[in-house]
């Protein structure tokens, strides 16, 4: 049994109050033969990209500045993408400085490290409209029935 495809997206404004919509949103798309513990890592993925956008991406930005959330579920994979407005950073450089092991005494970077860890690809890239997007792939299959 495959995955039916799905694309959406939703936009929020950069508020840390719209996380519980953002996860209502997303949960509604979990396709019914993908366990549990995959889409648990996936919605945690989420939620820790929308905080980085809102905490790092828009600190310096009004409030009603949109993030934008695309899903894509296709026979394979699952991708999110998230859109900030922010200004730009090298994540490949970043994941370099951090340390290999998560810290929970860390002072920050432990979102950045526990995406690449749960995560089979993650990507971001600056856009020429002068946004910028997070991209974040899981490899999936589903359960047998």
């Amino acid at each position: 049994m495959t995955f039916p495809r799905v694309t959406v997206s939703l936009a929020l404004p950069s508020d840390l109050t719209q996380l519980e919509a953002l996860l209502a949103w997303f949960n509604q798309y979990r396709p019914p033969t993908l366990p549990l513990e995959e889409w648990l890592k996936l919605e945690l993925a989420l939620a820790e990209g929308f905080t980085n956008a809102v905490r790092h991406a828009h600190r310096d930005r009004p409030p009603e500045t949109p993030i934008r959330i695309d899903l894509e579920i296709a026979e394979t994979y699952i991708e999110l993408r998230i859109w900030d407005r922010g200004d730009p950073f090298d994540l490949e450089a970043k994941l370099q400085t951090l340390p290999p092991q998560i810290s929970i005494d860390a002072e920050g970077g432990r979102g950045l490290r526990l995406l690449a860890t749960i995560m089979d690809e993650l990507a971001y890239q600056a856009t020429e409209e002068g946004g910028n997007c997070l991209i974040l792939r899981k490899t999936v299959k589903p359960t047998p029935q």
